[in-house]
């Protein structure tokens, strides 16, 4: 069974020869091609180059462009820094005051540098693995891509003291991500995943009543483009467990801190769970032992419909036996 098969029907519960392998690389790839990471980012062949040879080296089932949060950022027209070897970054926040938002313009995606570049990552990815691998195209989703252009301290307050900016200005960034998921479902992407990490840092009601509209609202607009989408917070989202279905992800990433097994039984075939031992202590820091038996229990905890990963990213300096034992492990419990 190929990548795309053995997604494909674990999304709809149908048999596989193991659960998939949806493990996020990124400063790991960049690494294992021999690369610093700012020309990962900005240079599409980088990035098509390590995660095809990550997947196929470490049983990895989908290829994806994501690579840091900052290129719908960028396109606003935020100042954002390459740095060499790490992750984009922007300190200086493009929306520093209300009156601020009325130069926010749609970025034209196809003229924006870096994000001109992960449209070219997957149409690479089409020319070369569309048969493969399903290929992953990203953008950000309502409040952390607010929050790129803002900040999160002060997001946090816009939230409480002005929500109908804080509305306005995510509404923005959810048209954006429309535009932008458009173009990369028309270069070859079959599912879009959707980062929102700051999500998790919000209540219950503050999610139901701001973030999960837009994010449905985005989501449905992606499903009727064609593609899947695949739905990233990173943190604790034990609180937000019982809204996350209703947003109409296809795929929900679990970080590691959330009780997996709950997580399973709430979404109840409505929605695929993935995840979720912990990146950093199993993952980067354990033995191959403790790799192979975090899975088991992720498994374990999981139905037909499940996905397998760390919670989050793989760390740069993951040793290569461990993250080989992760579809070392699904492979030998499907042969049980």
């Amino acid at each position: 069974m190929d990548s795309i098969e053995r997604v494909m029907n674990r999304i709809e519960g149908k048999p596989v020869d193991r659960a998939p392998n949806l493990n996020i690389i990124m400063q790991f790839a960049a690494k294992y091609i021999g690369i610093p990471y700012g020309k990962y980012c900005t240079d599409y062949r980088y990035l098509v180059e390590g995660n095809v040879k990550c997947c196929r080296e470490f049983g990895i089932d989908m290829v994806s462009a994501i690579s840091d949060p900052f290129r719908e950022t960028q396109g606003f027209g935020a100042n954002v820094t390459i740095n060499h070897d790490d992750v984009p970054s922007c300190k200086d926040f493009l929306i520093k005051n209300y009156s601020d938002i009325r130069k926010l313009n749609i970025a034209d995606s196809l003229k924006s540098e870096r994000m001109l570049d992960r449209i070219k990552a997957i149409e690479l990815y089409k020319r070369t693995v569309v048969n493969e691998f399903p290929i992953l195209g990203w953008i950000e989703g309502p409040i952390s891509e607010a929050c790129d252009l803002r900040g999160v301290n002060e997001i946090m307050f816009d939230l409480s003291d002005e929500p109908d900016f804080a509305k306005e200005l995510m509404e923005i960034c959810v048209e954006n991500a429309t535009m932008f998921g458009r173009e990369q479902v028309k270069a070859g992407a079959q599912f879009i995943g959707v980062g929102d990490a700051v999500a998790s840092l919000v209540s219950p009601d503050i999610y139901k009543s701001f973030i999960m509209p837009l994010e449905k609202k985005l989501f449905d607009e992606i499903h009727f483009m064609g593609a899947k989408v695949k739905l990233h917070i990173c943190g604790n989202t034990t609180q937000l467990l019982e809204l996350l279905p209703l947003t109409g992800a296809d795929i929900i990433d679990i970080d590691w801190m959330v009780d997996f097994k709950k997580a399973v039984k709430i979404f109840n075939g409505k929605v695929s769970a993935c995840g979720n031992f912990d990146p950093v202590k199993v993952l980067l820091q354990g033995s191959k032992d403790d790799v192979r038996n975090s899975v088991m229990e992720c498994i374990e905890a999981g139905d037909n419909h499940t996905f397998i990963s760390a919670g989050c990213e793989v760390p740069k300096f993951t040793p290569y036996q461990n993250l080989k034992a992760v579809t070392d492990t699904l492979a030998s419990y499907n042969q049980c």
